[in-house]
């Protein structure tokens, strides 16, 4: 069952947009999957340089020969449960200058107040990630409030970590990081924030459009740093560069693909139609010489019309220029048949061009139904060619055919031959006839096509001598071209 084209192009049209549309559900995806870890990653390099910064302050104090006291961290449930908890420490000591974890102990009375409870105890605790990241965070602040008693944060150190962490995570853009304190009076009443240490990348004043990132550090978060940075959209397509230009790649292809598919079914139409019109067209040829000579030979049997020398001889005539006309049609059609073949070979042969053309214009000039003028010009007059004598002989007669046919009342050809300077033969044929509008003329060399004339057909023929021309003459290695202006006439010229 053949679909109609309207119908072939809209779920071309429809596939093609699905396509478009889940690529861009996929990538819009894609993107806030990226954006959502580049921010998360912002977050941990914020707390990786905590981390970092904190253990230097450690090997600092390890160094110190005076007791700085103890850090203490405790996690677990509070008294009410009857529960058990969780408490570690660190102590400094003196006399062996090095900072030690001294004890892990399981206490069943009075808990302090616990920062991560469960009913299922640790274990269940630390079989999910996400919330052994919290639990190790909740320690992390809880060893830095015991730790900031001894010792402030280094706000200078910790830029220069999270300058490096940034960087070793692909984020490279200038940022504003602050070392805020957050408190209110007794009744909280009243809160405020200070700003204890600001540092930012050398010229950077963030824009209305930055983005804030606060991670606060102690228990009570009571101390954060800020780190103020323009917005990750650009950093993050830069990231999706090669995804992104991978996929343009592929709806590049695509379209052009369902492009060439709808040019290629539109072509397909247009050959249909036109093998149609062939097809209707070669019938009436065929029928109209087989029919004449019918009727010719018919009167001469039966009207003894054989007997009468002069009447004899015109029906003969009759017969022969029918038969020589069906002759041929049949050729042409034969040699576009054996020109697809893969055996089909050319027959070279050296010859001169003032030897061929004398017959070729006497037959044309015989069988025209109007009076022909045919004028030739060839320099010099000995001019040879090497060529299939043959098809060569077709492609000329195709091209004086033409121009007869397509010139109106009277028809004035003119044939000029010569060889250029760069050593290529050159042969031209031209007219006065009714010319063909230019946007047409790349098209008369296509099998089957004839030029559109609405409902008038002055002029039988079958779309097959000007593809015949082109095929040939690409077969010598040549090249056929035509310039023509309609009302005034056509040249056709054929170099090889």
């Amino acid at each position: 069952m053949k679909l109609p084209f309207k119908l072939i192009a809209i779920l071309v049209f429809i596939s093609l947009l699905g396509i478009f549309a889940y690529q861009a559900y996929w990538l819009t995806g894609l993107y806030s999957t990226m954006k959502h870890d580049l921010e998360q990653n912002i977050v941990e390099a914020m707390r990786m340089s905590d981390y970092n910064e904190m253990m230097l302050r450690v090997e600092g104090l390890q160094k110190d020969n005076e007791n700085h006291g103890e850090v203490e961290v405790s996690a677990g449930y509070d008294s009410d449960t009857g529960k058990s908890y969780v408490r570690s420490s660190t102590t400094i000591d003196r006399t062996d200058t090095i900072a030690k974890s001294s004890k892990e102990e399981i206490i069943s009375k009075e808990a302090p107040q616990a920062a991560l409870h469960t009913d299922g105890g640790l274990d269940l605790i630390l079989r999910n990630k996400s919330t052994m990241l919290e639990l190790a965070t909740y320690f992390q602040r809880g060893l830095h409030s015991g730790l900031d008693i001894i010792s402030d944060p280094d706000i200078a150190v910790y830029d220069s970590l999270l300058n490096f962490q940034l960087r070793d995570k692909g984020i490279v853009l200038p940022y504003l990081l602050e070392y805020l304190y957050f408190g209110s009076k007794t009744d909280s009443s009243y809160t405020y924030i200070d700003t204890i240490v600001s540092l930012s990348t050398p010229g950077y004043v963030p824009s209305r459009k930055a983005t804030q990132y606060n991670y606060a550090f102690n228990i009570h978060s009571s101390r954060s740093y800020r780190l103020t940075i323009e917005p990750i959209n650009k950093l993050v397509l830069r990231q999706m560069s090669g995804i992104l230009a991978t996929s343009f790649i592929i709806l590049i292809i695509l379209s052009f693909s369902f492009w060439f598919l709808i040019r290629t079914i539109l072509r397909q139409k247009t050959l249909e139609e036109m093998k149609s019109d062939f097809t209707n067209n070669i019938t009436h040829e065929l029928k109209t010489p087989i029919a004449v000579a019918y009727a010719a030979n018919d009167a001469l049997l039966n009207f003894n019309l054989a007997e009468d020398k002069k009447q004899r001889d015109k029906y003969l005539n009759i017969c022969q220029e029918q038969l020589q006309r069906l002759s041929g049609l049949v050729e042409q059609i034969l040699s576009m048949s054996m020109e697809r073949r893969k055996t089909f070979r050319l027959h070279p042969e050296t010859f001169n061009l003032c030897d061929l053309f004398p017959a070729l214009i006497e037959q044309h000039k015989l069988k025209a139904g109007k009076p022909v003028k045919i004028r030739l010009d060839i320099k010099p007059e000995d001019l040879a060619i090497t060529a299939d004598r043959t098809h060569f002989s077709n492609i000329l007669s195709n091209l004086i055919d033409n121009a007869i046919k397509y010139s109106p009342e009277e028809a004035d050809v003119v044939v000029h031959c010569r060889k250029t300077e760069t050593g290529q033969i050159e042969i031209s044929v031209s007219d006065h006839g009714t010319g063909i509008p230019a946007d047409k003329q790349l098209l008369i060399f296509d099998k089957f096509y004839r030029v559109p004339t609405g409902n008038i057909h002055n002029t039988k023929g079958y779309g097959l001598g000007l593809f015949y021309v082109k095929t040939m003459i690409e077969k010598h290695n040549g090249t056929v071209t035509v310039k023509s202006e309609p009302g005034k006439g056509s040249t056709f010229t054929i170099r090889f």
